[in-house]
């Protein structure tokens, strides 16, 4: 017995005496029905004539607009809670198969300038008031009582050529962004505040302009990549047919989003460094203004784990004439540039090889004298309190004595005084336990401090440039500690004399400054230490004051959730590319429906975050890189 029930009895010998007995009937009722007919044409009150019906020609009137009309009869509401919102939208047939989950949609209220209606059917969009929206759900639902999962309609279905759409409808929810309206000449964009008519019409966004309110994205600006839903790009009717991203760049609605700071986080192999450059090459030639009324371009100092950004000096041999074309059409800054200066630390026997890029090369060291200003450059990673006391104490004693020209070898052979270690102790002032472990954790910075190049408080002209690239690449040194002492140093250097009211060096103090750091998640974790509070509280006031001193920071990172919160906090654009790891992928703070996205994006999609740029949205970058990228 099988699951069929009836049909297990069935066998071809059967089937073929039914046919049989089917073919006689139909020719006997064949036969009956021709008898009929020609008795009916020969009784027509007696005249002769045929009743057969004349066929008609009928045309359709007029044209579809739209993709479907909005639909009343699951509710049709807006409201101030967006769980009780409710629009649904049903999707003709034909139209089915060109939307998408996160498609932008437009509905017109009814009560436009009289010729809306006639204008909205010509070109495709009205003067009035209209409902921008985004799809967030579809499904198809049943247009009649039946159940289709049975036995027999799916096997119909496996045998049949295709699929009746007509008999389900097609149902999208909207979710309504905003409604547009015209102001003198200009659409503007404001909260959702009315219901639209159950069956307006509901159309593809297709106007960039009409996009770009609804979304609330700038004209004008640093471009970062075109619009896109689920991995492909919005397309319009204009020319080009992309839609431009990009971030505010002015100070008509509050400061340029360079200088609120930006993070771009992504996973190894989904093109960050990439869009890092490409954004960064933005940045490159721009001025800002400053609070005494100049406007000098934007210096960039930009902190490389992977000796990869150096080659901004070059072009890109990928680029095309035909791409450079259509970047100047968009208004992209492209090409490598040529003031790029790689800065590489000496540090001990690490040498620095370049055949990757063409960039002139400047060596530099690290004085010790940095460290009277920031002790915890040699505090370790593993100092508790009361020995970041005694460190103090011992430095504070160490610069009295030998002032800034004091080196680090003269300090740890201060250090080995054993009567200033006595000394300390009967005094109170450090205990001898206290002194030893100071001592182990200082000591180890030989191939740090004071190597055999110029000091980088002797090339601050040189190590800032208005309108300059700065590349410390740190590749070549072997050591984590020596990397993270020389980051720090010259990082903390930029910011120190950005946020001082009596600074030092003028030129950093006087230039709009970009600092970029990737692997930004190694030096701002957040830790228990206190040269880890140390680093954390100074790069939470730089991002703080950052407005205001023409400083902004740029995060690159494939770990964010690393990145310690006061930090993080403080960043305003978030540029979010494919991460596999889900604690990585809660930490950047990205709407659920974007959220979802990140694990499956491809290379070169990413989410941007920037509250006060844009609604979150989803683009693409650019194919190419804007500068030569990768090693041959």
């Amino acid at each position: 017995m099988t699951d069929l029930g009836d049909f297990s009895n069935f066998s071809r010998e059967q089937a073929d005496a039914d046919e049989g007995a089917d073919a006689d009937t139909v020719a006997e009722t064949g036969a009956d029905a021709g008898t009929d007919a020609a008795a009916d044409s020969t009784t027509n009150n007696g005249t002769g004539s045929t009743d057969d019906f004349e066929r008609v020609s009928v045309d359709d009137v007029g044209r579809d607009r739209g993709i479907g009309t909005l639909s009343a009869s699951a509710g049709l509401m807006v409201s101030e809670d967006e769980r009780d919102t409710c629009l649904k939208a049903y999707v003709t047939v034909s139209n089915r198969t060109d939307v998408r989950i996160g498609s932008y949609l437009v509905a017109q209220y009814p009560d436009g300038a009289a010729g809306a209606a006639n204008q909205e059917r010509t070109s495709g969009h009205a003067d009035g008031e209209r409902l921008f929206c985004r799809i967030t759900a579809l499904e198809y639902a049943q247009e009649f009582q039946s159940d289709d999962a049975t036995e027999i309609h799916a096997r119909r279905a496996m045998r049949s050529r295709g699929i009746d759409e007509q008999d389900y409808k097609f149902m999208a929810t909207l979710d309504p962004v905003a409604v547009l309206y015209e102001q003198d000449g200009e659409l503007r964009r404001r909260m959702t505040d009315r219901v639209p008519k159950p069956e307006t019409v509901v159309r593809q966004a297709t106007d960039a302009t009409e996009i770009k309110t609804g979304l609330k994205m700038p004209e004008e600006g640093v471009f970062l990549g075109h619009l896109a839903v689920g991995g492909q790009k919005v397309r319009t009717a204009a020319e080009p047919p992309t839609i431009d991203y990009r971030l505010k760049d002015d100070y008509d609605s509050g400061d340029p989003l360079v200088f609120r700071h930006t993070l771009v986080a992504g996973g190894t192999g989904s093109g960050k460094t990439h869009a890092a450059k490409n954004v960064l090459r933005q940045y490159l030639g721009r001025t800002y203004e400053m609070s005494d009324g100049r406007s000098p371009a934007t210096a960039v100092v930009q902190f490389d784990p992977q000796d990869e950004y150096a080659q901004m000096h070059d072009d890109n041999p990928d680029v095309t004439a035909e791409d450079e074309t259509r970047y100047e059409r968009e208004g992209i800054r492209h090409g490598g540039y040529d003031d790029t200066v790689a800065f590489v630390p000496k540090v001990g026997d690490a040498t620095y090889a370049a055949s990757h890029h063409r960039a002139r090369q400047v060596e530099f060291t690290v004085p010790f004298s940095m460290v009277r200003d920031n002790p915890w450059l040699v505090a370790g990673s593993s100092l508790n309190d009361n020995q970041y006391g005694a460190l103090m104490e011992l430095l504070n004693r160490f610069f009295r004595q030998h002032g800034d020209s004091g080196t680090y070898r003269e300090f740890t052979s201060f250090l080995d005084d054993p009567g200033l270690k006595e000394e300390l102790d009967e005094s109170g002032r450090v205990h001898e336990a206290t002194y030893d472990a100071v001592k182990r954790r200082v000591f180890g910075f030989n191939d740090v401090f004071d190597q055999d190049a110029p000091a980088l408080t002797d090339q601050i002209h040189e190590f800032v440039r208005p309108g300059g690239l700065t590349v410390v690449p740190t590749y070549h040194i072997s050591s984590a500690r020596a990397k993270e002492a020389v980051v720090l140093a010259a990082s903390s250097l930029l910011i120190d004399q950005k946020l001082s009211n009596d600074p030092r060096y003028d030129r950093i103090k006087d230039t709009p400054l970009v600092v970029g750091m990737d692997e930004a998640h190694n030096f701002l974790t957040d830790a228990e230490s206190v040269q880890a509070r140390k680093v954390i509280s100074k790069f939470t006031e730089a991002a703080k004051q950052g407005r205001k001193e023409r400083l902004g920071l740029f995060l690159i990172t494939q770990d964010p959730q690393d990145i310690a919160d006061p930090v993080f906090k403080q960043v305003n654009t978030t540029v979010v590319l494919n991460l596999g790891d889900e604690d990585a992928i809660r930490s950047v703070n990205i709407p659920a429906t974007l959220e979802s996205k990140v694990p499956y994006m491809e290379k070169g999609q990413m989410v941007v975050y920037s509250p006060d740029n844009s609604e979150p949205v989803e683009i693409i970058g650019l194919s190419n890189c804007l500068t030569r990228h990768g090693r041959d």
